[in-house]
């Protein structure tokens, strides 16, 4: 366990271009913040601009000098998580933290424009094809550069149903939000052993954020109008979950920390890792099954049109570094 690790410990970010996802509420409002007093440069990529701005402007009252840009990217529209990475393409040069973070959770079954399951869509999908489209920025970038992915202690009870990802034959909201949350990890630890094959020094990590109170948490009650449940809600918030600046707290470890290895997966050490400072945990046995990752890698490519093209961001890389080299020897 990593004692009392805090925000303040994470190195000066001056140079560093990051994205969160659902940048504007909840986990990923409270990473923007920490790593902008950091010195990063963080792109906020959230389904309404003009809560990114609202919330960009919350944040540099605190610090004026915090380097922020926010961009629409509605993770339940792949057409727009495609104009997105375009956007950062064209006005970005370098990406060295990718995370992939906004999720919706337990509610009730709609669908994404693309017409999938909205949590598995937005929560699994819509990530899988930001990361592949934002793929070839990552290896270009000088160093090491990362992907955190956010998942959830529900993902425990999640099962992969292959044969109806959708969940039309049947929904439980819950059911659905494990499914999806266990996607994450699959996705994050068969990404690390893809860019692991290719000699790619980009890393791969997940994380979740044990139990934190944010709207996540209110907006199934809401759509479903159900009073009770969401005054249910709000007590067991105040009563058993942490803030939601220390629920970033993985997260913001993963995306920092030197020393971890790919394919590893942080969390709360503390009581039931549902509060604590972040540490390295393991996840259940379901999420590293190779065989299900490698299928459920098919099917996201199938289903989002996005095809990781390892072997070309191999060739491109050893290209920039044969300009580098020749660019030096003119000198």
């Amino acid at each position: 366990m990593t004692a009392n690790w805090t925000a303040d410990e994470m190195q000066d970010l001056s140079g560093s271009t990051i994205v969160v996802t659902g940048a504007n509420s909840g986990l990923g409002y409270e990473a923007t913040r920490a790593f902008a007093r950091k010195g990063g440069h963080v792109v906020m990529a959230c389904r309404s601009e003009e809560r990114g701005e609202e919330a960009a402007g919350s944040i540099r009252e605190d610090f004026p000098a915090a380097s922020l840009s926010v961009h629409e990217c509605d993770l339940g529209d792949l057409d727009s998580v495609r104009r997105f990475a375009a956007e950062f393409e064209a006005t970005y040069p370098a990406l060295h933290v990718l995370c992939n973070n906004a999720g919706v959770m337990a509610i009730p079954r709609s669908e994404t424009e693309q017409g999938v399951e909205t949590q598995f869509g937005v929560n699994h999908l819509g990530h899988f094809a930001l990361t592949g489209l934002l793929l070839d920025r990552l290896v270009e970038t000088d160093g090491e550069t990362r992907v955190v992915t956010q998942s959830s202690a529900v993902h425990e009870r999640g099962e992969i149903d292959f044969e109806d990802l959708n969940s039309v034959d049947r929904y439980d909201s819950w059911d659905a939000y494990a499914q999806s949350k266990l996607a994450n990890l699959l996705f994050a630890y068969e990404l690390d052993r893809r860019l692991d094959r290719a000699t790619l020094d980009v890393t791969s990590v997940a994380c979740h954020p044990g139990y934190a109170a944010t709207d996540l948490q209110r907006r199934g009650p809401e759509m479903r109008g159900s009073r009770s449940r969401l005054l249910a809600m709000k007590a067991a918030n105040a009563v058993f979950a942490q803030s939601a600046a220390a629920g970033a707290l993985p997260l913001l470890y993963a995306a920092t920390q030197p020393e971890l290895e790919g394919g590893e997966y942080i969390g709360p050490g503390g009581f039931r890792n549902m509060r604590g400072a972040p540490e390295v945990q393991r996840s259940s046995d379901r999420s590293y099954d190779r065989e299900d990752a490698a299928r459920l890698w098919d099917v996201s490519e199938e289903l989002t049109g996005v095809r990781y093209d390892f072997e070309r961001s191999v060739a491109g890389r050893a290209g920039r570094l044969a300009d580098r080299v020749s660019e030096t020897l003119s000198r």
